[in-house]
């Protein structure tokens, strides 16, 4: 059972606390949710589930962040714990996971990703026609920026529109980041565990993935499952962690 909320990093962070400190996993989670999807999963656990910057109980970042910026804050989390933890990003949370993998790996114990969108394929669908064409408009001076939030707002998806102005700043730069850099860099153990009906991050990206890691990396792939893992394939999670805290 979770305790009441707590802050971390001096009230920088706010999120659940589960079990006894220190935490053993630490867990992040996707664009528009909380540290509640974690309930399931992370139960058995001496774990943290955190509200990353814009969602849940902590404030948005002072300016537009992209996941880099995001793994810094929490790196300063898994600083204060005694051994470096598991890491479980979901979506957003494992856009944040492959940076803190790449760029600060003694800080974390093993990584596993569910649901996160770190490579592009033509599952995931291009932008509309009329937003590409609003956008190479505005690139040329030819249509304001007010025009171009319009188009935004118009052909956007709803985690876009339901965002506060900071927030939509935030999304329109994660949207557009590329983790080749941060795959190759990655220090493994890392396990994979995807819905082969997740429509937000195709399994497809994920098996790309996958090859790009090579023996970094395990994929489990769980049938009739969507985006949504922390909530719908608890037990694979688990037994994910399982496998990298043994």
């Amino acid at each position: 059972m979770a305790t009441v909320l707590s802050s971390f990093v001096g009230g920088r962070l706010y999120g659940s606390a589960y079990g006894n400190a220190p935490a053993r996993v630490v867990a992040l989670h996707g664009w528009a949710r909380t540290h509640a999807d974690f309930a399931r999963v992370l139960g058995p656990y001496d774990a943290i589930a955190l509200d990353l910057p814009g969602f849940g109980a902590t404030p948005a970042p002072p300016e537009p962040w992209g996941s880099a910026e995001y793994a810094g804050l929490v790196a300063d989390v898994l600083r204060e714990l005694t051994s470096p933890p598991v890491v479980v990003g979901h979506s957003l949370g494992g856009r944040v996971g492959i940076h803190l993998a790449a760029t600060y790996p003694d800080l974390i114990g093993g990584l596993v990703l569910t649901g996160a969108p770190l490579i592009r394929t033509a599952a995931a669908g291009k932008p509309k026609t009329g937003y590409r064409l609003a956008r190479w408009m505005n690139k040329r001076g030819v249509l304001s920026d007010a025009r171009m939030e319009a188009a935004r707002k118009k052909y956007g998806s709803s985690d876009y529109a339901n965002a506060s102005p900071t927030m939509r700043a935030v999304h329109v730069k994660l949207v557009n980041e590329n983790y080749d850099a941060q795959i190759a860099a990655a220090r493994g153990p890392i396990e994979l565990v995807w819905g082969d009906d997740d429509t937000a991050a195709p399994i497809a990206g994920a098996q790309q993935l996958a090859a790009r890691l090579g023996d970094r990396a395990t994929l489990t792939v769980i049938e009739g499952a969507g985006h949504l893992t922390p909530m719908s394939a608890a037990n694979e999670l688990r037994s994910a962690i399982d496998r990298l805290l043994a």
